[in-house]
């Protein structure tokens, strides 16, 4: 039996609650074991705070400046991981000249590349669009490859007899076929950006959300500096959830999955002593496609 949508959405703001009450208990409290929650700012100081940003120019200036990076990065990426990602999978040749420039930078953190940008960057902004595109591009590409690689060939053999040139493969059967794990990589690819372009910005940047954060923590305005973790989480779970969500959309014609409760044991049969599987009529162990 499944939660409904309303329950789900209950419980986990209950979830949500309960962690705010447990953070406000302990920093309310100045409890001090293992973790000093005397030194850290309480729930009411944190919204104070966030109240006070929100009726500021800054807050909103930062806002635009971190989504305007992470965008530009981000879409970059998308095009470019996707494309050299099909193209390694597809040609030996590019595997041969791309893959072993490509296998040797993509260990190095993003984050690292800071001084390369400075470097090679007329401005900061260049830069840390730069660090963002990188944090994104190689799980693009790492996944649209793995993808492109696992696809059944009898597909594009079909195609191709019926008359189907490479690009009508690739429109019909590489991207299509690939989009699943495209848009994985995508998900995670968001995921690291934030990451990475937050840490750009408080190195190298003017205005942003990391380099407000950073500012907040060098003037030991604590409170300051949790209001931008939160910024920070909630604009990546914000984007990633676009992410996803524009995912499902354009693959609506794979089969979903969802929780089904386990099967139960194996009945026994008084007269003959044969066993009776349990996935038999019961409305429990029902396909979910019957249940709906």
């Amino acid at each position: 039996m499944t939660r409904r949508p309303l329950a789900r959405h209950a419980l986990r703001a209950l979830s949500l609650a309960a962690a705010l009450g447990l953070w406000q208990l302990l920093t309310s409290l100045n409890v001090d074991l293992w973790l000093r929650f005397s030194q850290f700012p309480t729930v009411t100081d944190v919204a104070r705070t966030f109240a006070d940003r929100l009726s500021g120019p800054d807050y909103w200036t930062d806002l635009t400046d971190s989504l305007t990076r992470i965008l530009t990065g981000f879409v970059l990426a998308a095009v470019l991981g996707v494309a050299a990602g099909v193209l390694v999978a597809s040609s030996r040749l590019a595997e041969d000249l791309l893959g072993p420039v490509l296998e040797v930078v993509r260990p190095i953190p993003a984050i690292a590349l800071v001084p390369v940008a400075i470097l090679l960057f007329p401005s900061n902004e260049q830069g840390i669009v730069f660090i963002t595109f990188t944090a994104a591009f190689f799980p693009v590409l790492v996944s649209t490859r793995h993808a492109v690689r696992a696809l059944t060939p009898v597909w594009e053999e079909a195609v191709r007899t019926m008359g189907g040139g490479r690009w009508r493969v690739l429109g019909s059967v590489v991207l299509p076929g690939a989009l699943p794990g495209i848009f994985g990589g995508l998900s995670v690819g968001i995921g690291v950006s934030w990451i990475c372009v937050i840490s750009a910005e408080m190195i190298s940047g003017q205005y942003g959300v990391g380099y407000r954060t950073w500012q907040d923590y060098t003037v030991v305005n604590y409170a300051g500096v949790l209001v931008g973790m939160v910024t920070i989480g909630v604009l990546g779970w914000v984007t990633s959830t676009a992410v996803e969500l524009l995912g499902r959309r354009l693959t609506r014609w794979l089969p979903r999955t969802s929780y089904v409760p386990a099967a139960r044991p194996v009945r026994r049969v008084r007269d003959t002593g044969a066993a009776a599987p349990a996935t038999s009529t019961t409305k429990e162990e029902a396909p979910h496609d019957q249940l709906v």
